[in-house]
C-alpha cells in the first residue's frame, strides 16, 4: 500500500453540507483544496449520499442534486466496504492524509474500537477468508 499524502484531503458529510449551506471555515477550508489543482478531494460515494442528504434535509432536493453533481466532478471517487465510517474509509482507501470534519467523536480513543472491523481489513492485506482472531491480545 502507497504512503498516505498530504495533498490528498477527505471532508466529512457535515463539513461538505457546511461547505454549501453556512460557508465559514468549511468553505475557507475546501477554497484552499479547491485552488490548488495539486490537491485533492477524495470521497466515496457513500460519503456524498451521507452530505447529500443532509442538504437535503436542510434545504431542497434541487440543491442537493446540483450539488452532487458538481461536487462528483471536483473529488476523486473510492471505494470502501458498506459497513465503514465513509470519510475514514475514503481516507484509508485513497490514501488520504487528512480528515476534516465537526465530529468530534472521531478523535476520541473510544472511536477507535468502534472503527475497526478485522473482516474487511484481512481480505485487504491477507489473501483467504477471514476466520476471527488467531492470537489473544492479553497474552
Amino acid at each position: 500500500m502507497a504512503e498516505n499524502s498530504p495533498a490528498r484531503v477527505v471532508a466529512d458529510a457535515d463539513v461538505l453540507a457546511a461547505d454549501l449551506l453556512c460557508g465559514g471555515p468549511a468553505r475557507a477550508t475546501l477554497d484552499h483544496v479547491r485552488r490548488h489543482s495539486w490537491v485533492t478531494l477524495v470521497a466515496s460515494d457513500a460519503l456524498l449520499d451521507d452530505a447529500q442528504a443532509v442538504v437535503a434535509d436542510l434545504s431542497d432536493d434541487a440543491l442537493a442534486a446540483d450539488w452532487r453533481e458538481r461536487i462528483e466532478a471536483e473529488r476523486e471517487s473510492v471505494d470502501h466496504p458498506e459497513r465503514d465510517h465513509p470519510a475514514l474509509a475514503s481516507a484509508y482507501r485513497g490514501e488520504a492524509a487528512h480528515v476534516i470534519s465537526y465530529d468530534e467523536t472521531l478523535r476520541s480513543a473510544k472511536t477507535g474500537p468502534t472503527l475497526f472491523d478485522a473482516e474487511p481489513l484481512y481480505e485487504l492485506v491477507e489473501s483467504g477468508d477471514y476466520r476471527g482472531p488467531d492470537r489473544d491480545p492479553r497474552a
